[in-house]
């Protein structure tokens, strides 16, 4: 199986460097750019699995660039790296399309769980893709719609996350930390258990034609869920 490639968009090479270095030691291939011009040449020419994108680059920035790729339909997880740390700007970012946001100066084994944990987010859509089907539904993740019998039901984000995974892991019991962390990203906590149990619940409440007898999700009491697909 290919290891996952990474590019690194950074303009200050010592961050670059040490990045590159750090991710190939665990096993990442990785791919440099100075700056946004150069990364962006990079992205026409070879697919990532992850981009890891400085915000103040030169050329074109980093704002920019993660703007032009979600307009032109680039659904790569990336990752904005960027010395500003006010909420505004996080929040910018994520608008944009970024996926996840690091502040500097961060440490290199929380970026490495951010990546990895993008990557666990990301590997449903490559094994079921974004248009499949999922118990009695046509699902279209991507534009977060559902259809059955010629009816039409919107899903959140999360939810078609949620599905997408499901769909990717049919048959086997998924616990609510493995859940939390695939989609959220996040390791579990007691909100989290919360979040994710709410989150089913809306969902069945969408899919399922009785939701107190759930038959596309089941809940496997003491364990966590199951899709038998």
């Amino acid at each position: 199986m290919d290891k996952p490639l990474i590019l690194v968009v950074e303009d200050e090479k010592t961050i670059r460097s040490a990045l590159v270095d750090f991710l190939e030691f665990h096993g990442y291939g990785a791919v440099q750019a100075a700056d946004g011009q150069e990364a962006e040449k990079l992205v026409k020419r070879r697919r990532f699995d992850v981009i890891l994108l400085d915000l103040m680059l030169p050329k074109i920035s980093g704002e920019e660039l993660c703007s032009r790729w979600r307009r032109d339909g680039l659904n790569t997880p990336i990752i904005m790296l960027t010395a500003k740390g006010q909420e505004k700007d996080r929040v910018n970012g994520l608008e944009l399309g970024a996926d996840d946001y690091v502040t500097k100066p961060f440490s290199l084994e929380e970026l490495l769980a951010r990546v990895r944990a993008v990557l666990r987010r990301t590997d449903p859509q490559r094994k079921v893709g974004t248009v499949f089907r999922f118990g009695d539904w046509d699902v279209d993740a991507a534009g977060l719609t559902i259809t059955r019998d010629g009816v039409n039901v919107e899903i959140s984000k999360r939810e078609s996350q949620i599905i997408q995974f499901f769909a990717a892991n049919p048959d086997r019991v998924i616990s609510r930390e493995e859940l939390y962390e695939a989609v959220w990203g996040e390791h579990m906590s007691e909100l989290g258990t919360r979040t994710t149990d709410m989150h089913i619940a809306k969902l069945r409440a969408k899919i399922e034609s009785d939701p107190d007898e759930p038959q596309t999700i089941k809940t496997v009491r003491g364990a966590g869920y199951k899709y038998e697909g």
